[in-house]
C-alpha cells in the first residue's frame, strides 16, 4: 500500500513531530512518503534521515494557486492508495489535489482546532467556510481528541466522517535505567549551565503566546534562587520571553534549549514539568513528561481530561496563573520525599504508546483503501 502524507510544512512543531514519529511504527507493508508544501525544515532533514521520501512542493504562500496542479500531478503519479493530510492549508490543497488524481481515500488529521481558534488563529467566518468544504472532500477526519471530534460535530461534520485516533508517544525512549539516567542528567545539567543541585522546572512546546510560558517566569522570580526553568523548544515568542525574564531579574536563571531532538534526554534533567497552556488539543508535552517519571502541573490537557482519574495520580490540573503556580511549584520544591529518581510510569503512557496509536491508524488505512 502506497500512502502520500502531505503536510503544510516540516518545522519542528508538535504535528510534524507526530507525523515523524507515526511513520516510525506504522505496519510495514504501509509505504508512506511525506509531501511538505513549504518550509522542509528540521523534520524534513530527520524523515530523510530515517529512509523516508520527502518531496518539497515550494509553495508560496496560502494564496498560490498554480501549486494545486503541480500536487495534482504529484499525487497521480505517484499511484498512491490513501492521501493522508495534516494541518489548515495542507487540508485544503491536499484533498482537492486527492480528488483531482482519482485517490478514493482521502484521510485529514485534525491536531488543533477549538471552537474558535485552529493552529493558534482566530476562526474567521471564510476560514471556518473553507475548512468544511475541504472536509466534504474528504473520506475521514482524523481528531487527536475528544475535545477535537466535539468541535468538528458543533461545526456541522457528522460524527460517521470523524474518526479519534489521539497522539501518541514513544513510551520506550523516556525509559533510562537508573545509571544511565544519573550520567546523562548530569551531563545535560553541565552543558545547559544548570548547577548539578539546582531545582529544575521545564516545560515543552513552541514558543508561542497560546503556551503562556510567562506564567512560568512570573513563578520563578517568587521562587528561591537555587530555582532554574528551562523552556524545550522555539517559537516567534522568544525575544518576548527573555525580556520579561530581564525585567523580572530572572534571566540568568532562564535557559531556553532551542528545537531539539533529544527530548527524551533532556527531560532527565528536569525536576517538574510544568504547563500553563489553556489552550491544548492533545497536551503532548504532559505526556511526556509523565513518560520520564516527572510530577506534572498543567492547565490544560485533553488526553488526560479522558481517562480515569487514576490513570496520572502525578500530574496535577491547577489555573493557569502566576500565583497557582508559584504555590504548586513552591509545595513541590519543598516536600521531603521529592528526590532525583523517576517517579512510576502511570497507566496514561501505556494508554498513548505510539505502537498503539499507530495500529490503529494503520488499520483506517487497510480499511478505507479496502472501500
Amino acid at each position: 500500500m502506497r500512502i502520500l502524507h502531505i503536510v503544510t510544512g516540516l518545522a519542528s512543531g508538535g504535528a510534524e513531530r507526530q507525523l515523524q514519529l507515526l511513520l516510525r511504527h506504522l505496519p510495514a507493508h504501509q509505504q508512506c512518503e511525506v509531501l511538505a508544501l513549504t518550509n522542509p525544515g528540521t523534520v524534513a532533514a530527520a524523515l530523510r534521515a530515517d529512509g523516508v521520501t520527502v518531496h518539497h512542493l515550494g509553495m508560496r504562500g496560502n494564496r498560490d494557486l498554480g501549486a494545486l496542479p503541480r500536487l495534482a500531478r504529484l499525487v497521480r503519479a505517484g499511484r498512491y492508495d490513501v492521501v493522508h493530510t495534516h494541518l489548515y492549508r495542507a487540508g485544503l490543497y491536499g484533498r482537492l489535489a486527492a480528488r483531482l488524481a482519482g485517490v478514493r481515500a482521502v484521510v485529514a488529521t485534525e491536531h488543533s482546532l477549538h471552537a474558535g481558534v485552529i493552529e493558534g488563529r482566530p476562526v474567521t467566518r471564510g476560514v471556518k467556510g473553507l475548512y468544511l468544504a475541504a472536509e466534504r472532500l474528504g473520506t475521514t477526519t482524523v481528531a487527536v481528541s475528544r475535545q477535537v471530534a466535539q468541535t468538528l460535530h458543533a461545526w456541522g461534520v457528522p460524527p460517521a466522517r470523524v474518526e479519534l485516533i489521539p497522539n501518541g508517544i514513544d513510551a520506550a525512549r523516556y525509559h533510562h535505567p537508573p545509571a544511565d539516567r544519573a550520567g546523562t542528567r548530569a551531563r545535560l545539567r553541565t552543558e545547559l549551565g544548570l548547577p548539578q543541585d539546582a531545582w529544575v522546572v521545564g516545560g515543552i512546546g513552541r514558543l508561542v503566546p497560546g503556551k503562556r510560558f510567562a506564567v512560568l517566569l512570573e513563578a520563578l522570580a517568587a521562587l528561591d534562587g537555587a530555582a532554574r526553568l528551562v523552556l524545550i523548544g522555539e517559537g516567534p515568542e522568544r525575544a518576548a520571553l527573555e525580556r520579561r525574564a530581564d525585567e523580572l531579574g530572572v534571566r540568568d536563571r532562564l535557559v531556553l534549549t532551542g528545537e531539539r531532538d533529544d527530548v527524551p534526554d533532556l527531560l532527565t534533567a528536569l525536576d517538574v514539568l510544568a504547563a500553563p497552556s489553556t489552550e491544548e488539543t492533545f497536551g503532548l508535552g504532559v505526556l511526556e513528561g509523565l513518560a520520564a517519571g516527572l510530577p506534572v502541573r498543567h492547565s490544560a490537557c485533553p488526553a488526560l481530561d479522558e481517562l480515569p482519574p487514576g490513570a496520572a495520580p502525578q500530574a496535577r490540573r491547577i489555573p493557569s496563573g502566576a500565583a497557582a503556580y508559584t504555590a504548586a511549584l513552591r509545595d513541590l520544591r519543598y516536600l521531603d520525599d521529592l528526590g532525583t529518581d523517576p517517579l512510576p510510569r502511570p497507566p496514561a503512557v501505556g494508554h498513548y504508546d505510539i505502537v498503539r496509536v499507530a495500529a490503529d491508524l494503520g488499520a483506517l488505512y487497510d480499511r478505507l483503501a479496502r472501500a
